[in-house]
């Protein structure tokens, strides 16, 4: 991924913050028959050693589970919140219109695991995100019934290689521009455009 000096992310905790809040993400794997490309729910299993390991599964319907077999480096994008970015959003208008975004690309080494792998992964999934809803849901399937859903997915593990990290925010412009453009971003009608200025002025208290 091409990434400006400016707009380069290196902090590991800020990272795998980033990998924790936008878990949703394309895993891409390259065959002799070409690219594929899946969107997944990933979990990031952090590590003292290392940057750790990504878990997922997808339908064992999807034969790009086939690709993982091969032991061959895969990609996984995860993505944030991004918007266009119009010249008049700043003081000095004289440029060109472009895109605002957050993106980290993870590399890595991917493993088939077995059923108790699998069934830990999709409980850990489901809890995840369950709990943030106002009345969590638990899996109420009898373990039979479980077992037989699972025969349909397949679960992996992805051990990370190495890590990039893009957060392109406006760095380059002046603190003026960059303030204007936010509370453009804040006064716009489309929630990708919001949700991008929230990130941002979460980024400036960090900083």
């Amino acid at each position: 991924m091409y990434i400006p000096v400016a707009n380069r992310v290196e902090d590991r905790q800020k990272i795998n913050a980033f990998i924790h809040a936008h878990g949703f993400a394309a895993l891409i794997t390259g065959q002799s028959s070409g690219l594929w490309a899946s969107h997944l729910p990933v979990l990031l299993e952090e590590s003292a050693k290392g940057w750790g390991t990504l878990r997922s599964h997808m339908a064992r319907a999807n034969e790009q589970w086939r690709h993982l077999e091969s032991g061959q480096e895969v990609l996984c994008i995860f993505y944030g919140p991004h918007a266009y970015i119009s010249p008049s959003c700043y003081v000095m208008q004289h440029t060109v219109p472009t895109w605002n975004y957050a993106a980290v690309h993870v590399y890595g080494i991917p493993r088939l695991v077995d059923e108790t792998a699998l069934k830990q992964i999709v409980t850990e999934t489901t809890n995840k995100y369950e709990s943030s809803m106002p009345k969590p849901w638990t899996i109420p399937l009898l373990e039979r019934e479980m077992d037989a859903m699972l025969k349909a997915i397949v679960g992996f593990t992805i051990e990370i290689t190495r890590v990039e990290a893009k957060f392109k925010l406006g760095q380059n412009r002046s603190k003026e521009d960059q303030e204007k453009m936010v509370n453009a971003l804040e006064q716009a009608t489309d929630c990708g455009s919001r949700e991008l200025a929230q990130f941002i002025r979460g980024q400036n208290k960090e900083a």
